[in-house]
C-alpha cells in the first residue's frame, strides 16, 4: 500500500491577504511554495542508472555465453540444470581465451563464475578484471543490523509493496518481511532508494544492487 502523499496546498485554502499600499499589494501564500509537504516529489525510476565510475560485482555472478547472443552477466536467478540457464546484460568486451582452464563447456555453451570489475552505462557491462570464482577469496563483510523502518506496515501490506516495486528498473526479485522489502537491482547511484524512502517511509524498502561502486 503506498503512502499517500498530499499536497499542503490542497490541504489547506490560499491564503489572499489585501490591503492597500502599505501592506504591499495583494500577497497569494502557498505554503507548498517554500519547501513544505508537496514542494518537491521524486518521480519513480524508469530506467536503470549509469554508475559514475567504476563498479564491482557485489558476490559471485555466472558469465554465460550460449554461442548464439553476446556474452552475459547473470546477476539474478539461475536455473539449476546442466548447463545453467541464465541471463543478464551483456559484457561485449569478454574474450574467454583470457580464462583458460577456469570455465566450463558443453557444445557451444561457454560458463563459469567471476568477481567482476569495470563500468556499467545503464544497459551493458564492461569488464577490466574478472578473478574466477575458485581463486576469489573475498572479505568477509562485518555483520551489520538492519536500520529501523520509519513507518510500521502490516506484512500483507509489505507484500504489497513487494509486488508494487518487484518491476522496478533492474529489479531481480523483492521480498517482504520482518518490517523490510528487500529488492534486488542490478545497480543504485543512490536515486532508486532515494525514490523508494520518500514512497514508502525511510528504511522500509532496503535496495540491494549486484554491481557496487568501487570504493
Amino acid at each position: 500500500m503506498k503512502t499517500a502523499v498530499v499536497a499542503l496546498f490542497l490541504a489547506v485554502p490560499l491564503l489572499v491577504s489585501c490591503g492597500g499600499d502599505d501592506q504591499g499589494g495583494d500577497v497569494v501564500q502557498d505554503p507548498a511554495g517554500a519547501g513544505g509537504a508537496g514542494a518537491s516529489s521524486l518521480e519513480r525510476p524508469t530506467e536503470v542508472p549509469a554508475a559514475p565510475g567504476e563498479v564491482r560485482s557485489a558476490s559471485l555472478p555466472t558469465v554465460m555465453d550460449t554461442g548464439t547472443g553476446p556474452v552475459e552477466l547473470c546477476l539474478g536467478a539461475i536455473a539449476e540444470s546442466y548447463p545453467p540457464q541464465c541471463g543478464g546484460p551483456a559484457i561485449p568486451n569478454w574474450d574467454w581465451a583470457d580464462q583458460q582452464g577456469v570455465f566450463e563447456q558443453q557444445g557451444q555453451i561457454r560458463w563459469g563464475t567471476f568477481a567482476v570489475t569495470g563500468t556499467w552505462d545503464g544497459a551493458a557491462f564492461t569488464v577490466s578484471e574478472a578473478i574466477p570464482g575458485a581463486l576469489y577469496d573475498p572479505m568477509m563483510p562485518e555483520p551489520t543490523e538492519l536500520p529501523s523502518p520509519a513507518t510500521a506496515y502490516t506484512d500483507a501490506e509489505l507484500q504489497e509493496i513487494a509486488t508494487e516495486v518487484g518491476d522496478l528498473p533492474g529489479a531481480q526479485g523483492a521480498y517482504g518481511g520482518d518490517g523490510h522489502v528487500m529488492v534486488d537491482v542490478t545497480y543504485d547511484d543512490g536515486s532508486i532508494q532515494a525514490w523508494a524512502d520518500e514512497e514508502y517511509g525511510e528504511s522500509v524498502v532496503l535496495v540491494n544492487p549486484a554491481l557496487v561502486d568501487v570504493e
